[in-house]
């Protein structure tokens, strides 16, 4: 676990860093300089290109972390980096010419119920391909086990940039349609930064080579566009069908609680980044054992970790809205579903990299369609009879039922869980922390509270899992800060 852990712990401080400034930008930026109807447009415009981001890509991002280890001379590498390269334009070109084609019919479509999106498809399209390239670039680096640079990337430099253009906008200097256009281009700009680092580290040779096993590679990334298309249908439709039933400035309330949720999951897209193609090598070697031990570990620094973050949030949860606007308290509730939705989500560690870099991929996404399809369905029952908190009860079910089958899948073919003795330590300390902490409130300026709940609960959390020593990683982490 020691690239994992130095890396891991570096792409965590990034990506909080990362969450921080998007926080300035979410809480405050956005809903004080801008309106409630176009932060709803940006939230919808960038979930859109989300869910279309698999898509685009062709699964070329997953499919460089699967195969690449499995070549081993540099000659066979760059021949299968080069096609790598070219894929996803077999989806990008026809998609290109047909939203030119169709392009009235398809953005009244996108818009719903508000007409607004109508103006902005373009930008939903465009933003997609930088997302998918972008992610490509980010795979070509992460496989020289080199993830740091791109975690920056991904996390810290758009947000820094939008926070600029919204300060941008605050002071008259942009128009709030501007405003959107150059979102996309910090967007392009990010991606083309990420091309340049990938290539420094491994520069492309366009002389191609036969390249061995090429039938599987085209079939397992035709495959996977489903399984990452699943996973942003999961992550992201919510948004995308809210547009179609409800005002947009919904979306913006909606995203609000969506963003604070999303904090527990950093640990867990950190770790991903490493541990991803350290999965995949150990399932090309056959190392069972070295699987077996990454994946229990991961579960339970993810789960610990993870479980703390949830603590910071729920128990702060009320006084943190005391600080934001008060329309965006009604996304209270979507905070306590999704939270708790994240946190059940970190107990299956690297699981997703050993089922999206096995031979049984195949299985995981016909659940996956399933389950997308009943996200869909959950949407549309729910939506219409609760609104936003209808979005968020139809995303834990869709997300605990993915989570669950995933599990059940691993342990049937690699006969193999991710729980531990201390899983359920760590489960009862989270309840006990709750009862404790959660009616203890004090009178005092909401950051202040906040502080003071942060510290008590900090030093209560952190006490009990180092004395019981939940976890050898983390317990040698706080050992190695506490010499120093």
């Amino acid at each position: 676990m020691g690239i994992v852990i130095n890396q891991s712990i570096k792409n965590t401080i990034t990506t909080y860093l990362g969450f921080g400034i998007g926080a300035i930008n979410v809480l405050f930026l956005f809903t004080q300089f801008m309106s409630d109807e176009y932060f709803g447009l940006v939230t919808y415009i960038l979930s859109t290109a989300n869910v279309l981001m698999p898509i685009f890509a062709f699964g070329v991002h997953n499919t460089i972390v699967k195969f690449y280890s499995s070549y081993k001379t540099r000659q066979a590498q760059n021949s299968f980096l080069v096609l790598m390269l070219f894929l996803p334009l077999v989806i990008i070109i026809p998609a290109t010419i047909v939203l030119f084609i169709a392009f009235d019919g398809i953005s009244h479509w996108l818009a719903g119920s508000n007409t607004i999106v109508e103006d902005y498809v373009w930008v939903i399209f465009i933003t997609a391909i930088c997302f998918s390239y972008f992610e490509v670039f980010y795979a070509w680096s992460r496989v020289q086990m080199q993830s740091v640079f791109g975690n920056f990337m991904k996390e810290v430099f758009h947000r820094v940039c939008i926070m600029g253009l919204l300060f941008a906008l605050y002071y008259e200097m942009l128009t709030v349609q501007e405003l959107i256009y150059s979102i996309m281009i910090v967007y392009m700009l990010r991606t083309l930064i990420m091309k340049l680092y990938a290539y420094s580290l491994r520069v492309p040779s366009f002389k191609l080579y036969k390249i061995n096993n090429l039938s599987s590679v085209l079939k397992y990334t035709s495959l996977i566009i489903i399984a990452g298309s699943v996973a942003n249908v999961i992550l992201e439709i919510d948004k995308f069908m809210l547009n179609r039933y409800i005002a947009i400035e919904n979306i913006a309330y909606y995203g609000v609680a969506i963003y604070i949720a999303s904090v527990i999951s950093v640990p867990s897209r950190s770790m991903h980044q490493i541990v991803s193609p350290l999965t995949a090598k150990y399932l090309n070697e056959k190392n069972k054992f070295e699987l077996k031990t990454l994946y229990k570990k991961s579960s339970l620094n993810l789960f610990i970790i993870s479980g703390f973050i949830f603590l910071l949030i729920i128990l702060n949860i009320n006084e943190m809205y005391k600080l934001i606007d008060d329309n965006y308290a009604n996304g209270l509730v979507i905070v306590f579903i999704i939270s708790f939705s994240k946190l059940l989500d970190s107990l299956l560690g690297n699981n997703n990299a050993i089922l999206f870099n096995s031979d049984y991929y195949r299985m995981v996404l016909l659940l996956g369609v399933f389950l997308a399809v009943l996200t869909v369905v959950l949407n549309i029952i729910f939506i219409p009879m609760y609104g936003i908190n209808g979005a968020a009860f139809a995303t834990f079910v869709a997300v605990f039922l993915y989570d669950l089958s995933k599990i059940i899948f691993v342990n049937y073919k690699f006969k193999m869980l991710p729980f531990s003795s201390h899983t359920g330590k760590v489960f009862m300390l989270i309840l006990v922390s709750i009862g404790v902490f959660y009616f203890w409130d004090f009178a005092f300026h909401p950051i202040l509270n906040i502080a003071l709940k942060t510290i008590l609960v900090s030093l209560f959390y952190g006490l009990v899992v180092y004395v019981f020593n939940f976890s050898e990683d983390i317990t040698a982490i706080i050992n190695k800060v506490l010499k120093r």
